[in-house]
């Protein structure tokens, strides 16, 4: 039997910039495989709410209600970077309402709706907070080579998030993921923090790669053959099942085990 897991960082075609699953055929693949919960973190919306939960409560999958945001840091502007944020009750999803529609009225930067740490701060009752991986500000401090840096915002995070945040660990072969994943680890183990796994799903199966970048290339007015765009996706952020996440975190059934336990939570 395979090690419980849970997908709990997915982008769907309703987050615009980089998202090309559909809800009903998500829902449809994730009862194929079993899946006993799912989450839904599209960026900065909640646009896909009720199409999503009505969908996977009638396939018996506990939906996850979750957004994908973006800090940006009140000493440095330009300094960016993500945090994924789940509801775990009433609570957290009316904060989770709250931070989301600040960010619209009174975070927007060229367009883009951005939130602050402080403001997070004030509306963190019951959400339950992952780190991001490599586009958190602890894998970027990690990834510029300042561990002591990242030390601090990790427990800065677990300060305003008791119990309920999750150092995020991905493997999708993109660069960078494995000089990340060993400090990440490290810091977890030395703040007594909690690992989870996740995939960053973006398209349905690996053969929509190619479809998925045409649509980034859309949102960012780029070329497919431009060689010189930023390459921020990999064919590996499809919709795994479960015995793949287990034979590719087969050295770390800890952050599998966790994606189950946080789901249940």
């Amino acid at each position: 039997m395979p090690v419980p897991f849970v997908h709990l960082h997915l982008h769907t075609e309703f987050s615009m910039v980089d998202g090309t699953l559909r809800i009903k055929q998500m829902i449809e693949r994730a009862s194929e495989l079993r899946m006993p919960a799912i989450a839904v973190t599209d960026q900065h919306n909640l646009f896909a709410l009720v199409k999503f939960y009505r969908a996977a409560e009638a396939a018996g999958i506990k939906p996850i209600v979750g957004a994908d945001v973006l800090l940006r840091s009140p000493e440095d502007p330009d300094h960016v970077s993500r945090l994924v944020l789940l509801c775990q009750d009433r609570t957290g999803y009316l904060n989770l309402c709250e931070l989301i529609s600040r960010g619209y009225q009174e975070g927007q930067h060229h367009g883009i709706p951005y939130v602050r740490q402080d403001w997070v701060e004030e509306h963190a009752a019951g959400l339950i907070a992952l780190s991001a991986g490599c586009e958190g500000d602890i894998g970027q401090a990690i990834l510029a080579g300042h561990p002591n840096r990242a030390r601090q915002l990790a427990a800065a995070w677990a300060r305003i998030f008791p119990d309920r945040f999750y150092i995020e660990i991905q493997r999708t072969g993109r660069e960078q993921e494995q000089r990340y994943e060993a400090a990440a680890l490290a810091t977890a183990a030395e703040l007594s923090l909690p690992v989870v796994a996740s995939n960053d799903v973006r398209f349905m199966d690996k053969e929509d790669f190619r479809a998925h970048e045409a649509r980034v290339c859309i949102h960012d007015g780029r070329l497919l053959s431009d060689k010189r765009r930023e390459l921020r996706y990999s064919e590996e952020q499809y919709l795994k099942s479960a015995e793949e996440m287990e034979a590719l975190f087969f050295d770390l059934p800890e952050a599998l085990e966790n994606t189950w336990h946080l789901a249940m939570r």
